[in-house]
């Protein structure tokens, strides 16, 4: 087996095979041009730069994804800053998120002010008809790709894989506490407690701000309390866009009377049809409440606590990746990550796919990518919108 993608080699070499720029750039057009929510843009980072192009190795790409997974704030965008910081530290991880980040940003931000403008976005619902399920079968793709890389024959990490997909799909929710307990069981298994000290710094991570939801009931300006909002949701959602949404649906309509509920669906349905990571929703709600002040307040909010929980317990990452009991560790939080990616599918398949039209179209987008492993996902998306916009009206007229 080729070195670089062998998954026993925790860490990466020590010369990078690409220079900063070269990964910024290949971030920039991952951020325009990636479909598919958090387990796509997951699978796309594997397929691209550990198996194409070797730039990063299994060892850090796993380490990467286990991380996004501890810790609180968007899977897809944490996993970007690790990629970056994996050669090149803070720099990389702060030029790679950015690079990933803003193209979608911009996108949500000119579909915002058109949504005002133009008062609401009526053909939204019959390209999220088409796109909804195409996306399906991307995601499912990258969920397969993920689990035979990872988990492979391994029978205690199927076990605790199978646990967490079925507690996913049983709760429509991502439970952080098992992708902990997932690395404590393969770690207490197959490696002595070396590390237990440094481990400490994950939990303290995830428990580190308990007293910032007191600061939500001040009458502070309107900046000020989406600041405060969006920050609390970058700081306190694990996992994926799919565990953000309820918690910004309570905040946003129920609580703070924002958007209506027309408005906020509106918002997630505009997530799911542009690039990049599904959590840039904040981005077009926060244009609704204030404009763009507000987007950019909404934006930087929900990022910045999850760049702070990459670029803080990375360095503990690097310096005892090689550790038995780390690796043995990460070995299990990523078994329980990927199941929990699995059993998000299942749950998005429940909600995109309401009808014959839209399974087959799912199916297709997934027999599609089976034949053609070359085939560019935006492409499947282009044509599944164009599927919506005219199947949607005809059927729903």
């Amino acid at each position: 087996m080729d070195k670089v993608s062998d998954p026993s080699i925790p860490s990466t070499s020590a010369a990078p095979a690409y220079s900063l720029w070269q990964m910024v750039l290949y971030m920039l057009r991952l951020g325009t041009l990636g479909f598919g929510g958090p387990v796509a843009l997951a699978g796309y980072m594997h397929r691209d730069l550990v198996e194409a192009r070797h730039w990063i190795s299994e060892g850090d790409y796993k380490e990467g994804l286990a991380l996004a997974q501890l810790m609180p704030g968007p899977l897809a965008a944490q996993l970007a800053m690790y990629l970056g910081y994996v050669h090149y530290r803070i720099l990389g991880a702060t030029l790679v998120g950015f690079a990933f980040v803003v193209p979608s940003f911009l996108m949500v931000l000119a579909l915002g002010w058109a949504y005002v403008r133009y008062g609401g976005l009526s053909w939204m619902q019959a390209v999220f008809y088409g796109v909804g399920a195409a996306v399906i079968g991307i995601i499912a793709m990258s969920a397969y790709k993920l689990t035979t890389k990872s988990v492979r024959k391994d029978k205690l990490l199927w076990a605790v894989y199978l646990v967490a997909a079925t507690v996913t799909v049983v709760t429509e929710n991502e439970v952080a506490w098992l992708f902990l307990l997932g690395g404590v069981v393969v770690w207490l298994w197959r490696a002595p407690p070396h590390w237990t000290r440094h481990g400490a710094n994950v939990v303290l991570a995830a428990q580190a701000a308990t007293g910032a939801s007191i600061a939500s009931s001040l009458d502070w300006p309107l900046l000020a309390q989406i600041g405060v909002f969006f920050a609390k949701a970058g700081a306190f959602v694990f996992g994926s866009g799919l565990a953000i949404v309820p918690f910004l649906y309570g905040g946003v309509v129920t609580e703070n009377h924002w958007l209506n509920e027309r408005q906020f669906v509106d918002a997630v349905a505009v997530a799911m049809i542009t690039p990049g990571p599904v959590v840039i929703t904040v981005g077009f709600i926060g244009y609704l409440i204030a404009g763009f002040a507000g987007a950019i307040v909404a934006a930087l909010a929900t990022f910045l606590p999850c760049y702070l929980f990459t670029i803080i317990p990375a360095p503990y990452f690097k310096k005892y990746g090689k550790l038995p009991g780390l690796i043995a560790f990460v070995d299990g939080v990523t078994a329980a990550a990927i199941g929990a990616i699995t059993g998000a599918v299942i749950v998005l398949a429940r909600r995109s796919i309401v009808d014959v039209p839209t399974a087959i179209l799912a199916i297709a987008t997934l027999g599609l990518l089976w034949k053609f492993k070359k085939l560019q996902e935006p492409l499947i998306v282009a044509g599944a919108a164009a599927i919506g916009l005219i199947a949607y009206p005809l059927l729903h007229g």
